[in-house]
């Protein structure tokens, strides 16, 4: 007689793929309060969570036997220390650059044009990543090139959110030896005073990525968005750049859209939170 094991087995895995769904139900009370802007009374916190609150209240009682919900003067409630020890152990396992590198991909099939990325280096925005379609146009960067602040779409950026969260801006000694150099050459493609700088980079911030069109390289477009951490600084940028003849420059258009939101999709898994 066959032994049934070998029909139980897809039961058995089954089961386990089911997971526990009282887990996973209750996990909308925690994700409700780490959204939440401050602590939630309990109807406020189970009617956001899709629940009553009678339920709610059976699954808070458990969490703040865990420490993972705290009661704020027996009316609101609020995330407890557990979560927080969860949540400071999972930013600190998390690599920004590794973490966009595994998601490149889709966003190369997204945009169909040359994806690199960037980080802030001794020098400058440094290129760390590229990843080149099978179609690229050939373009005269490579890993570890700085990029410059005034000419290039990935220094824009750079410089726009340098001081994003209250941070040092870095970027501005930088930027008046670009200035110096310009004046120099005589340059009229790029900015030469302050106020220049300053319209360019306000753009760059309204707008949320930095962009250039044939400035740095002839025939070369390109776009770069920032990534910030869970503390609000600038963890990297992530580029798009191609030839001006197919790279659609739009601050709305084909490359400009999925690339915002891989960078916000990045940011909020790196744990920021706009204001």
């Amino acid at each position: 007689m066959p032994s049934p094991r070998p029909a139980d087995t897809p039961l058995i895995e089954d089961k386990e793929r089911a997971g526990i769904q009282s887990v996973e139900v209750g996990f909308a009370l925690l994700d409700v309060l780490a959204q939440a802007p401050g602590p939630l009374m309990l109807r406020d916190l189970a009617g956001s969570a899709g629940m009553s609150a009678a339920k709610a209240h059976r699954y808070l009682v458990s969490f703040q036997r865990l420490h993972l919900v705290v009661q704020d003067g027996n009316t609101r409630y609020e995330l407890g220390p557990a979560a927080l020890r969860l949540g400071l152990a999972s930013l600190s396992r998390l690599d920004a650059v590794k973490l966009a590198r595994e998601r490149l991909p889709t966003l190369l099939d997204q945009t169909g044009h040359t994806l690199a990325l960037a980080v802030w280096g001794n020098r400058g925005p440094t290129l760390v990543h590229w990843q080149e379609t099978p179609l690229t146009v050939p373009v005269n960067l490579r890993l570890g090139d700085v990029m410059p602040l005034l000419s290039s779409a990935t220094g824009r950026c750079f410089a726009a959110f340098m001081g994003h969260g209250g941070g040092v801006d870095k970027a501005q000694p930088m930027i008046e030896s670009e200035l110096a150099l310009v004046r120099k050459l005589g340059r009229t493609d790029l900015p030469s005073t302050q106020a220049q700088v300053r319209a360019i980079l306000e753009e760059t911030r309204h707008q949320g990525l930095g962009r250039v069109v044939n400035v740095l390289l002839p025939g070369i477009s390109g776009f770069c968005a920032p990534v910030f951490n869970a503390d609000g600084h600038l963890a990297l940028g992530v580029v798009a750049l191609g030839s001006s003849a197919t790279l659609d420059t739009d601050w709305h258009g084909s490359v400009a859209k999925p690339l915002r939101a891989f960078a916000a999709l990045l940011s909020s898994d790196l744990g920021w939170r706009p204001t």
